[in-house]
């Protein structure tokens, strides 16, 4: 296949689309170089994260305003795939990992706790975020979602407690979509942007404690 090119031209299609079109192609093989064509900032990084967790080699060959073009290299046929976006084994489950025992995955999906006095549930969940800084066992991950995304935003009481978690090595993941439903993509704070595709896939790999 020396010099083969496969191309995606993924450009009008929003996230997770890009990542899961990219996924199946390297699946399929056959190329290469896979030439994956994105048209927004949250696309490219998605792509290039996933290529990262299936141990590709992938470089931005251009950018023109926010659409990029990616890169992505075949991978030795003897070079398995690793990370929550690579196939799962079809002959034994996945390994659990150092990370996934330390604690569960905690999927937060609003600004605060419970139903009624809104006063009180945003005081909860500054109470809450404050004890998992503090815990013995900290969570695998901290996901945020709808309204969820606002305590990683500058100005949340919140965010010095997700702040605490990120610098001890906690991933704080923001899901893209909400943030840009609230017009708060150019404020998150902590943590990093991710996808409905790649959070569906880490709530289904292990623990997880939803709020």
């Amino acid at each position: 296949m020396s010099g083969s090119r496969k191309v995606i031209d993924a450009r009008a299609l929003p996230c997770p689309e890009p990542v899961v079109l990219t996924k199946k192609a390297v699946e399929e093989g056959g190329f290469e170089v896979l030439e994956v064509r994105v048209g927004c900032e949250s696309a490219r990084e998605n792509v290039l994260r996933y290529a990262g967790y299936a141990g590709l080699e992938a470089t931005l060959a251009r950018e023109e305003g926010a659409a990029a073009v990616i890169e992505i290299r075949a991978a030795p046929a003897t070079a398995p795939q690793k990370g929550p976006l690579a196939a799962p084994s079809t002959t034994a489950p996945p390994a659990v990992s150092a990370e996934s025992a330390a604690g569960a995955t905690v999927f937060l999906s609003s600004s605060s706790i419970g139903r009624g006095d809104d006063e009180l549930g945003a005081l909860l969940m500054r109470g809450f975020t404050y004890a998992l800084a503090e815990a013995e066992v900290p969570p695998a991950r901290i996901i945020l979602m709808n309204s969820g995304v606002r305590l990683a935003i500058e100005g949340s009481e919140c965010l010095p407690n997700l702040r605490r978690l990120a610098e001890s090595g906690i991933d704080v993941l923001a899901c893209g979509t909400c943030l840009e439903y609230y017009g708060l993509k150019d404020k998150l704070a902590v943590g990093r942007v991710s996808n409905m595709y790649e959070i569906a896939g880490l709530l289904l790999s292990g623990r997880s404690l939803s709020l």
